[in-house]
């Protein structure tokens, strides 16, 4: 980017300080790339209506282009930017839980580049609810694509170390918000069809979504590389290290000997396992939505102990427990 008043690119800033906010659009508005907290994870954001500016995230990620991006957009004015009409499970959907943790899949307008979408005449759209990403939206004036800020397929960013650590010169800017509140990414549902459809859980749950919408049904994981909405790959958000799912909370593996492994559980207990080199515990109680909190964080510190194998729990599927497991099949895939 450089002029006298930009830095280094992977320079990370504290988010809540003005002038962080004003570089940023700043960097946006010029066709650069931005890393910014949500609830969710971190994002790595971009001019959503610049071509140019979305290649540019997708080379920064090896991001391949038929996996499409999320709009983000700071109040529902910009939605007519974004999307051509509005079903009324659409208008419910946003009473509800707008700002929040839900995308919405819509028929999208034709000033968003083909790439931002994958070429589908569909657009992933959601209002985030975190005031830095909503501030850095009215900053750059403009919708902002953001893909999860980290190499493509790898595990989530939670932090703004996780993005420098992940992504590091590849973006113009790091806004440090500190660590994301919600930990797994959004919900996403499809409103293209005649009855809603759930594309990924989050931890908006269909439950949750069911109350307000009525029944919804249910998307499969992709194998034919012809996603409709991110998140949707069979093998996706995992580790560099192997990991197993266990059949049940109770179970514990037969480690081979010499095998270095480590174990992901989701609640404390009462007894050690000195088997494994490392233990990460989710949630001292087995909160699900702590446990989410720590998912990412914990699969990452797992895989950098360079580690044979992670082993990890199942939880109940259940409320956010099916995001959960969505994820570690994923990962494990």
């Amino acid at each position: 980017m450089g002029d006298a008043t930009t830095p280094p690119k992977g320079t990370i800033l504290p988010a809540l300080a003005p002038e962080s906010i004003r570089l940023a659009g700043k960097i946006i508005r010029r066709g650069g790339l931005v890393a910014f907290p949500t609830e969710t994870v971190y994002g790595l954001g971009c001019d959503a209506m610049n071509p140019e500016a979305a290649a540019n995230v997708f080379e920064a990620k090896q991001r391949p282009q038929f996996d499409p991006l999320i709009v983000h957009i700071a109040d529902r004015e910009q939605l007519g930017q974004i999307a051509t009409s509005l079903p009324a499970t659409a208008q419910k959907l946003m009473d509800q839980f707008w700002p929040g943790p839900l995308t919405l899949v819509l028929p999208k307008q034709q000033a968003i580049p083909d790439l931002v979408t994958a070429g589908l005449p569909t657009v992933a759209v959601r209002m985030p609810n975190h005031p830095i990403a909503r501030s850095l939206i009215q900053e750059a004036g403009t919708p902002i694509a953001a893909p999860s800020a980290n190499p493509f397929g790898y595990v989530s960013p939670t932090t703004a170390r996780h993005v420098a650590d992940g992504l590091g010169n590849s973006v113009d800017l790091i806004l440090d918000g500190g660590p994301c509140q919600v930990g797994v990414e959004s919900t996403i549902v499809s409103l293209m069809g005649p009855q809603p459809e759930l594309l990924r859980p989050g931890s908006i749950t269909s439950e949750q979504l069911s109350a307000v919408i009525g029944p919804l049904l249910t998307g499969s994981p992709v194998s034919n590389n012809q996603p409709t909405a991110p998140g949707q790959l069979a093998r996706h958000y995992a580790t560099q290290t192997p990991v197993t799912i266990l059949d049940s909370p109770e179970a514990r593996p037969l480690l081979t000997d010499g095998e270095l492994a480590g174990l992901l559980v989701f609640s404390k207990t009462k007894e050690t396992d000195d088997r494994f080199a490392a233990i990460e515990v989710l949630s001292a109680t087995g909160d699900l939505r702590e446990a989410a909190h720590h998912l990412f964080a914990a699969l990452r510190r797992l895989d950098a102990r360079q580690l044979q194998r992670i082993y990890a729990e199942p939880c109940k599927e259940v409320g956010l427990g099916v995001a959960i497991m969505d994820r570690l099949r994923r990962c494990a895939a």
